[in-house]
């Protein structure tokens, strides 16, 4: 092959490059849509908080049992609010496009060095703290559920545990690779 075809087969192939990497502003209508389901939790989240003062103003109030299972489930709500933004800014910085926050004085602290390994365990670690509130919740009414639904909560809240410690695992093996 002469130079004259090399470059004009390469000048062929320049578009399906560009189009691959246009590709990715594909995933822009799912981080909406994830902020869509972030309304949706900030919604949730007064409407438990208004049941709760309400339940605390009826006469009789209520038992400490229930305020908090009802405060587990805000700081539920909250810490699941916390994995749709890593997700949504994280993800948007890592496949899609910069968000040019550098010197933006609410920059989150964890943004400057995220990366898709980075973020992985950030989201596992994320989902074991939503899983230990569930867990808890599942716990203080232990006496209301039979034994297999507590054995398999309890597995699989372990079963996230020891996924999270793979991942981080193997993304500090991946960093000291890459360092050598």
């Amino acid at each position: 092959m002469n130079q004259d075809t090399s470059t004009q087969l390469k000048d062929k192939l320049r578009p399906l490059p560009r189009w691959i990497f246009m590709s990715r502003w594909l995933q822009a209508p799912l981080y909406m849509g994830l902020i869509v389901a972030q309304i949706v939790y900030v919604i949730q989240f007064w409407r438990e908080l208004v049941h709760l003062i309400g339940m605390m103003m009826t006469k009789g109030g209520t038992t400490e049992t229930e305020i908090m299972l009802i405060v587990l489930g805000l700081i539920d709500v909250v810490m699941i609010s916390n994995l749709l933004v890593m997700v949504i800014v994280g993800g948007w910085e890592t496949f899609v496009s910069r968000l040019e926050l550098k010197n933006h004085p609410d920059q989150p602290e964890w943004l400057s060095h995220v990366n898709a390994g980075v973020l992985k365990v950030k989201l596992a670690t994320a989902i074991i703290g939503i899983s230990s509130i569930h867990l808890l919740k599942t716990f203080i009414n232990a006496e209301h559920l039979d034994d297999k639904t507590l054995l398999w909560q309890t597995l699989i809240h372990l079963t996230f545990v020891i996924s999270a410690l793979a991942i981080a695992y193997t993304e500090t093996l991946l960093a000291k690779a890459k360092s050598h």
